[in-house]
């Protein structure tokens, strides 16, 4: 029953295709896992078994269906889903049932996966966090698990399903799959259709997946996409170590993930330098906050004119920022990014991916915020690939990495260098 819960994804879906294992045994391990764990991580806004079930024995007694054939999948409450609640992280939405699946839920079904259930996200995909724990951290000394994602990277750290989706618009797939220690996968902006997904902001906001490893998530997010993402052995790999204007926020834990990269990605062979990029000042994360805050605010006006007083203090604070921004603020900071991308155009002339920090160090204590998006703001405003690999533990044991960057629709190649860093690490152990 252990195979079932740590078998990599694509495995898991080979020999469910072959019929060496029943989608109903797959679906069980994973909701007894859920039962046992879930008292403690809280990862889950809902959990439908019966339905679960009756799913995987529908795929059983039929045709193969697709290539996520009886995959278990988490979906964040972000995400809407015909048959169960979705609350977007707000008591606004408390009982909310959507008609309709979400674009990128209605095709992972058609692929053939079975839902689990929601997982936690934050308020609106912004920052009020959740109930959910960090299951790295002791039970008596709770760590942030980050967020918004936070459900589904505590799911997927805790063994509870192998795949669940995620969300970003500042820092929500990669910051809490750094703090969970799990791979998280931010595509191109675009990759994967947005409908049916409670809109922060429509410029940035991109659907991605927590996984428990790259090629499970370039196997999820390829299969959805219609990609060929199946990660490939790079050859005379260039890369760039690009400590970000923001080096001075990284801890002795996160400058050690840093180093532990660079010297896994010289140990495959790897041309590794140090990378800098003229273009990329603080004014690079201003623009992303700018722009955020002002779509942000024109995406909330009905609920801040209906229901302004179920909104955390948090919340209503982003919408007044934005609101408080002309518009020529936003086309300011869409000029600046699209300035950069030029520039990163260039950079990416010279190295094949860029490696840069996922966070400032580990995961925070408490479980009061869900820690500071800074160090991915400036990836999501330009809408590139990033890809979290962890490389270890930090100071007091919970995990720490580093994100691998590529060019825009440079997909495969962000997941082929993090997956050759994944696996470069692996030898360590």
């Amino acid at each position: 029953m252990d195979d079932l819960l740590t078998l990599p994804a694509r495995m898991l879906a080979i020999r469910l295709a072959r019929r060496e294992l029943r989608a109903e045994d797959v679906v069980r391990a994973h909701l007894d896992r859920i039962a046992a764990r879930e008292p403690d991580v809280r990862a889950w806004t809902a959990i439908d078994a019966d339905s679960a079930l009756a799913a995987a024995r529908r795929l059983d007694a039929g045709p193969v269906t697709g290539a996520l054939h009886g995959l278990p999948v988490g979906v964040k409450d972000l995400m809407d889903t015909a048959d169960l609640p979705t609350a977007y992280g707000s008591p606004i939405y408390a009982g909310h049932r959507p008609q309709y699946d979400a674009a990128v839920v209605a095709a992972t079904r058609e692929a053939g996966a079975v839902i689990l259930g929601k997982t936690v996200t934050t308020e609106f995909a912004t920052y009020q966090p959740g109930p959910t724990r960090n299951p790295r951290a002791p039970a008596d000394a709770p760590h942030t698990p980050g967020g918004s994602s936070s459900g589904s990277a505590a799911a997927v750290a805790a063994g509870m399903v192998p795949l669940a989706f995620g969300t970003q618009t500042a820092g929500s797939i990669i910051r809490p799959a750094a703090f969970c220690g799990v791979v998280g996968y931010k595509p191109t902006h675009g990759t994967l259709p947005l409908a049916g997904i409670k809109p922060l902001a429509p410029s940035l906001d991109t659907v991605g997946v927590l996984a428990r490893g790259v090629d499970d998530a370039a196997f999820f997010i390829g299969t959805l996409a219609r990609l060929p993402l199946t990660p490939q052995a790079p050859r005379s790999l260039r890369v760039g170590l690009f400590r970000t204007p923001h080096w001075d926020r990284v801890d002795a834990s996160g400058r050690g993930a840093f180093e532990t990269a660079a010297r896994a990605f010289e140990r495959t062979g790897a041309t590794v330098a140090d990378l800098t990029i003229p273009a990329f000042t603080a004014d690079l994360t201003q623009a992303q906050i700018d722009i955020m805050a002002i779509e942000a605010a024109a995406a909330f006006a009905p609920e801040a004119r209906a229901h302004a007083d179920g909104f955390s203090t948090g919340f209503a604070s982003l919408l007044a920022s934005g609101n408080a921004l002309e518009g020529t603020r936003h086309a300011a900071a869409r000029a600046h990014a699209a300035e950069v991308r030029r520039a990163l155009a260039e950079t990416f002339a010279q190295v094949d991916v860029i490696v840069a920090p996922s966070a400032p160090g580990e995961a925070p204590a408490g479980l009061e915020a869900t820690g500071d998006p800074l160090f991915n703001r400036m990836w999501t405003l330009l809408g590139v690939p990033c890809v979290h690999v962890p490389t270890g533990v930090g100071a007091t044991g919970m995990p720490v990495g580093v994100t691998v960057i590529a060019p825009a629709h440079g997909d495969a190649a962000a997941l082929s260098a993090a997956y050759a860093l994944e696996r470069a690490l692996a030898h360590d152990l």
